[in-house]
């Protein structure tokens, strides 16, 4: 049931691909909220997905953007404000892709300029999106800027691979750039830290099925669907959470404090 608790507001996604995309899902909610966005993809994912589908749900016009383009990324901005008449509320950065990963190479056999395309598209990317909007003075005040990230930037799961680097730089930049943000202007920057998600890119990790069911059986709560990790979003643009900035927020189901559970030993001690 829609509180059109964002009402008015206007914002900015990045990475809708298809219906199982956190930020499609993030697209319908804030639209049933009452918020106005634009859409923005890489060209290349724009081809693979369904974003223009998503823009007649919404009434969202889609402006495609290479991230790791300060140009582009400038330029996507500006065309943001002109569409919105003004600066924006929000901006989801939901971005994240591994060469490495597609390739198969172990963390241990890196390709290296993989490795810089993988910290480029994953991480950086964050912080060239902030500073373009930090320059262009396109965010309003008190505005807000959520990335989505996950647990392998504090804990090993070996098959994450360099991805695992990305999200720590990604939640470091968050850090980091929302002191500068918070203190310009009052725009918080917090990154949420999803469970396993069966989305095109989680599900292209090798062993995600015994991943998704390990942190299942050993999240109190069970695994957060990409749904409700949209509604998490939702409040994190909202007025609701105007305080809160430069965190990196656990949406898992209890996974992340979580030592071992009563399901899991059970199952180890019949193996």
């Amino acid at each position: 049931m829609s509180n059109q608790i964002l009402k008015g507001k206007k914002g900015l996604i990045f990475g809708a691909l298809d219906e199982s995309s956190i930020a499609w899902k993030v697209a319908e909610a804030a639209v049933a909220e009452g918020a106005s966005i634009t859409l923005t993809n890489a060209p290349i994912a724009m081809r693979m997905g369904k974003i223009n589908e998503l823009a007649a749900k919404c009434n969202a016009e889609v402006v495609p953007a290479d991230a790791t383009s300060s140009e582009d990324l400038t330029n996507l901005l500006k065309r943001c404000m002109e569409i919105h008449n003004g600066p924006i509320d929000f901006i989801l950065h939901s971005i994240g892709m591994s060469p490495n990963v597609r390739k198969k190479k172990p963390y241990t056999d890196l390709n290296y300029e993989f490795y810089l395309k993988t910290l480029d598209v994953s991480a950086l990317s964050l912080h060239k999106v902030l500073q373009a909007a930090y320059q262009l003075d396109a965010l309003s005040e008190w505005g807000s800027v959520v990335g989505l990230t996950y647990i392998a930037s504090q804990r090993t799961f070996p098959n994450y691979n360099d991805m695992a680097d990305a999200k720590a730089t990604l939640e470091s930049i968050a850090r980091s750039f929302g002191y500068h943000y918070g203190i310009k202007k009052k725009v918080r920057v917090n990154t949420i830290s999803q469970s396993p998600t069966w989305t095109t890119a989680g599900s292209g990790v090798e062993g995600f099925d015994i991943f998704f069911k390990y942190a299942n059986d050993i999240s109190p709560l069970g695994n957060a669907s990409a749904e409700a990790c949209a509604q998490y979003c939702i409040t994190m643009f909202s007025d609701y959470t105007k305080m809160i900035t430069m965190q990196n927020l656990f949406h898992d189901g209890g996974f992340s404090f979580t030592g071992v559970s009563e399901k899991l030993m059970d199952a180890v001690s019949k193996l």
